[in-house]
């Protein structure tokens, strides 16, 4: 398929975000006196991943959720704390980690070469923006399109019609996203009409959310596209 058009989710497509969060939570439960286990930080991301799925579905919104995260599960522990702020010390410590996909830097830069590159993300626009620029991957995209900026998010229509509307000569055709999310990238892809490449490095099956394509490594990405 000759593709011009490929928007790049970042979060375990690009930018390994477990390994971030795993270094971000471990400092922060230090900080707050609560041992960094594998079982607290697994009810962390658990209760997490539910409110993510409710943004999502528009059943919460993004300030919200990351108003409320930490004060709902510290409460489990008999912690009163304030929110945004322990939010803002959580942030911080995420915004240091920047570690990459494995082929990510070199898939990306690759492709840059005769591919149209853009960013498609859910994640918080400071968060987003330094973590690129640190793992080198920022000067391959031609522009980032964040849902903090844009005030809609994957998988809304209405966040693909505002990246379509912005690149210049656009073609739904031609175009293709790329993501490691049934229900926000694939769903997302789907919803705005154009094909999808699943990132399944675990070979999961797909229900009721069908890509176009599945890779498990960012350089299957050369045989899907045919012309590297």
């Amino acid at each position: 398929m000759s593709y011009e058009t490929i928007l790049f989710d970042i979060d375990d497509t690009l930018l390994d975000f477990k390994a971030a969060e795993e270094q971000a939570l471990s400092w922060l439960f230090q900080d707050m006196g609560i041992e960094p286990s594998s079982a607290v930080k697994n009810a962390y991301k658990e209760m997490n991943q539910g409110f993510w799925r409710d943004h999502e579905a528009g059943l919460l919104s993004r300030q919200e959720l990351l108003d409320n995260r930490f004060r709902l599960f510290f409460a489990q522990y008999e912690q009163a704390v304030d929110g945004p702020k322990t939010e803002a010390r959580y942030r911080h410590y995420l915004n240091q980690g920047h570690q990459l996909i494995a082929n990510s830097l070199e898939v990306v830069a690759t492709l840059s070469r005769k591919k149209d590159l853009y960013v498609v993300t859910n994640g918080v626009s400071a968060t987003q923006h330094q973590r690129l620029t640190k793992s080198g991957l920022a000067p391959y995209f031609k522009k980032f399109f964040i849902s903090e900026e844009l005030g809609v998010h994957k998988p809304m229509k209405e966040f693909f019609d505002i990246v379509f509307a912005e690149i210049p000569h656009f073609d739904k055709e031609k175009a293709v996203i790329v993501g490691d999310s049934l229900t926000s990238d694939i769903k997302g892809g789907q919803v705005a009409g154009i094909d999808t490449i699943w990132m399944n490095p675990q070979a999961k099956q797909a229900q009721a959310i069908k890509p176009t394509f599945q890779i498990k490594e960012l350089t299957d990405l050369y045989q899907i596209l045919e012309e590297f």
